[in-house]
């Protein structure tokens, strides 16, 4: 029961905007769960808001942007969503696809799943490609980041 409470955390986690997979993966290993059942439960929790955002998310930040409490948080969002979009389309070009496979599986900060779809919504890029392209990011950012944190726990726990 422990561990399922764990695999909640780390699936909700992955849920959770700017923290992401790259945080749940890191947080898996620091609870010492199996880092394959890890990165499956992490990489579905951070898909599982993908198609929303996609549909609802650039519609929703529209309709806010004016609005008294929430409109600076949303437009700071719209902001976001287009200058990651502008980026990808400059440095892409006609490898839109790839450019957001790497944009959103590179691990850096501003740069996961729930920028890079709402980027790909801004960019009209297509939701059948935009969320393949994300997947594979994901799975890439996933795989990155539990090799780091992998080596990075196994190190410490060893050394205690």
């Amino acid at each position: 029961m422990l561990n399922f409470k764990k695999y909640l955390i780390i699936f909700l986690v992955s849920m959770v905007p700017l923290v992401e997979l790259r945080g749940s993966i890191v947080i898996s290993q620091g609870y010492q769960l199996p880092l394959l059942q890890s990165y499956i439960i992490c990489v579905i929790g951070n898909m599982i808001p993908v198609p929303f955002i996609y549909l609802f998310a650039r519609k929703v930040l529209e309709w806010g942007k004016d609005k008294k409490f929430i409109g600076k948080f949303f437009t700071f969002c719209i902001e976001k969503g287009h200058k990651g979009g502008e980026k990808l389309k400059a440095k892409a070009g006609n490898g839109l696809f790839i450019a957001l496979l790497l944009f959103v599986g590179i691990p850096i900060p501003g740069t996961g799943a729930w920028t890079g779809t709402l980027a790909a919504s801004f960019l009209d890029m297509g939701f059948k490609k935009s969320v393949i392209a994300v997947l594979c990011g994901v799975m890439m950012a996933g795989i990155i980041m539990g090799l780091i944190s992998a080596g990075v726990f196994t190190a410490l726990f060893t050394a205690i």
